[in-house]
């Protein structure tokens, strides 16, 4: 009895395994080429991102903390005068630090507390970013930098750049097979990936744009959005 049920579990194993070769075989037995194609689209931004900080010091860590509560209370009340809406306002960062005076062969000395508040803002009117970086300094930012700038809906931007994309890839197919003596049957699978990239500008503000008569210029430029791709051919005779 044991012998049989042996015997019978081989057949079944061996019937179950048989189609599965069957497609191995069948993919191996083709020929095969993997390329990547890019393809990008390019267009103005509609959204910036920017980071905000207030630092402060004080002789206790109360002070540091009250003193950039309250600065950091002015610069986010006037980024909601400026049209700035609140649910683009996020903190981002905060922090309290001793801060010790140095000597040599002395031990350090406690001077006081720093505390540092950053706010990343989403600003959607990129013709007033530049009045709206010169009221927040008015009101006591000390700090500006990081602007990003991108896309709300980066969807038809993404799917020009997928066209491209695509026709890269099958140029570069065509020309690999003609080379090798054959003919692109089909695509047989692709895979893509997509980035979105802006220059990004080092603003650094200081408390001498509070004077400025012109608002602080920043050119947004545009916005690349691009689309890798990596696909597999199938090819003939």
């Amino acid at each position: 009895m044991k012998t049989t049920l042996l015997i019978a579990a081989l057949t079944l194993a061996s019937a179950a395994a048989a189609p599965a070769l069957a497609q191995s075989d069948a993919r191996f037995s083709a020929t095969t080429l993997d390329v990547s194609g890019h393809g990008e689209a390019h267009a103005p931004p509609d959204t910036a991102t920017i980071d905000l900080g207030v630092v402060t010091q004080g002789a206790t860590a109360v002070d540091a903390m009250h003193a950039n509560a309250d600065a950091m209370a002015h610069v986010v009340d006037t980024l909601k005068a400026r049209g700035v809406d609140p649910k683009y306002i996020q903190t981002s960062n905060l922090t309290l630090t001793p801060q010790y005076a140095y000597g040599q062969n002395a031990a350090p000395r406690l001077t006081g507390y720093e505390a540092n508040n950053q706010v990343t803002v989403r600003a959607t009117d990129l013709s007033k970013l530049g009045q709206v970086v010169d009221a927040v300094v008015n009101a006591g930012a000390t700090s500006v930098s990081q602007i990003r700038f991108g896309l709300k809906s980066p969807g038809a931007a993404a799917n020009v750049a997928r066209a491209a994309a695509v026709k890269d890839l099958e140029d570069k197919a065509a020309v690999y097979a003609n080379a090798a003596g054959y003919h692109v049957r089909r695509l047989v699978n692709i895979s893509e990936g997509v980035t979105a990239r802006a220059p990004q500008p080092m603003v650094m503000a200081e408390a001498r744009l509070a004077t400025a008569s012109a608002a602080t210029p920043i050119e947004s430029g545009e916005v690349t959005v691009s689309v890798d791709l990596t696909g597999e051919f199938e090819l003939t005779h």
